[in-house]
């Protein structure tokens, strides 16, 4: 018996822990902790709202080490055929040879907003930022030992002074931690040079909205996933052809996000990011980030020879998410299902790299949302894949 055979919970369970080694618990509903909720994630709590998890793959993936690894992806959602999507999606990642995934660590931003009188004033805070950026990076690390001022960024318009600071907060999120490191450096600010900080948090970190400033320069993490699928497997699991493909993401993605003025040029980036945002407890508000993005599709066409009738076209996709907020630890990674969720990824609460490991993991899932709906779309079976998979069918 495996994963796909098992026809209960528990039988899933059981194949899952026997494939992936995992040791996962066996706790009715896998319930939570009310008195650790109650104290850290939410107050005023009345109980809890339950979301069906399930699991997809195996999703062989390459890491910046060149280091192959099978994994399975716990997705939270109420959506039908959703899972079954992103399945078919791993399904034809891994018989192409896997993803690579590359992950950038950008860093968790904090954007107060100064009030000055006049422009030489914008110029003495600014000329005071990068004279004494070391003073200020000691200011910001005497709150935390898990976080380092990395850079800034200043704009102005009128008598206000946008200043976006950039934190690395090692393997958490870290929003908690940049927003007591920018108010304490606000305050030195204001006692050195009499600069008064209007608002910690001035729009232009810019947290849980989607923005081209995220968009340009980035947030939390980036990361890029790639694949090659041969022609071979797109006519057999995917059921259409790389032209057909190329032709719905075309469409969709690119004259479609314009037509629109839409912020991100993909398929559907936020229903896998919520699946797996609230699977692993990361911050739900974040999901809007994690929808911008690009997709992009290739055709590549390879020579007719003796012992081809006629040109064999492979199909290159790629995703690209440049603001990815996500921790393996603090929030919610702590709650008991969400951190089963991790260690089904193999992930350690806080170990090294642990938070690029999973930023890596929901690129490559998004990675496989992507090439199967795309795919859906592009043969027509949208419609009926929900009819036959969200309606009991």
């Amino acid at each position: 018996m495996n994963i796909r055979t098992a026809k209960t919970i528990q039988e899933r369970r059981e194949a899952l822990e026997k494939e992936t080694g995992s040791s996962l618990h066996h706790s009715g509903h896998y319930s939570l902790d009310d008195m650790v909720a109650s104290t850290r994630n939410c107050e005023n709590m009345i109980g809890v709202t339950q979301i069906p998890l399930g699991i997809a793959g195996p999703l062989l993936m390459h890491n910046a080490e060149c280091i192959m690894q099978n994994y399975y992806i716990p997705l939270a959602t109420t959506e039908g055929a959703l899972v079954a999507s992103v399945s078919r999606g791993c399904k034809v990642i891994t018989q192409s040879g896997g993803v690579v995934v590359e992950v950038e660590d950008v860093g968790a931003t904090r954007g107060p907003v100064f009030r000055v009188e006049t422009i030489a004033e914008g110029q003495k805070l600014e000329t005071f930022l990068f004279d004494h950026f070391d003073e200020i990076k000691n200011v910001a690390a005497s709150t935390s030992h898990h976080l380092t001022l990395k850079t800034y960024m200043v704009s102005g318009v009128g008598k206000y002074r946008f200043v976006r600071f950039v934190f690395d907060t090692g393997e958490a999120m870290g929003l908690n931690m940049v927003t007591i490191a920018t108010t304490a450096i606000a305050e030195y600010i204001y006692k050195t040079i009499g600069i008064q900080c209007v608002d910690i948090s001035g729009n232009f970190c810019v947290d849980k909205k989607p923005s081209w400033l995220n968009f340009i320069h980035k947030r939390g993490k980036a990361v890029r996933a790639e694949v090659t699928i041969p022609s071979s497997l797109v006519t057999t699991v995917l059921k259409t052809t790389p032209q057909a493909i190329y032709d719905a993401w075309l469409s969709k993605c690119m004259y479609g996000s314009l037509m629109s003025g839409s912020l991100g040029f993909n398929a559907q980036y936020a229903n896998v990011v919520a699946a797996l945002f609230l699977a692993t407890g990361q911050d739900p508000a974040h999901i809007v980030e994690g929808s911008m993005g690009v997709t992009t599709t290739e055709v590549c066409e390879k020579p007719v020879t003796r012992y081809t009738q006629h040109k064999n076209s492979d199909l290159y996709v790629s995703v690209y998410l440049p603001d990815l907020m996500v921790g393996t630890i603090g929030g919610g990674t702590g709650l008991a299902t969400q951190r089963e969720a991790l260690t089904l990824l193999g992930l350690k609460p806080g170990e090294e790299k642990s938070a690029r490991t999973l930023a890596g993991i929901i690129g490559g899932a998004v990675l496989a949302g992507e090439i199967s709906l795309l795919a859906s779309l592009a043969e027509g079976s949208l419609a009926h894949a929900h009819e036959k998979l969200a309606r009991g069918k």
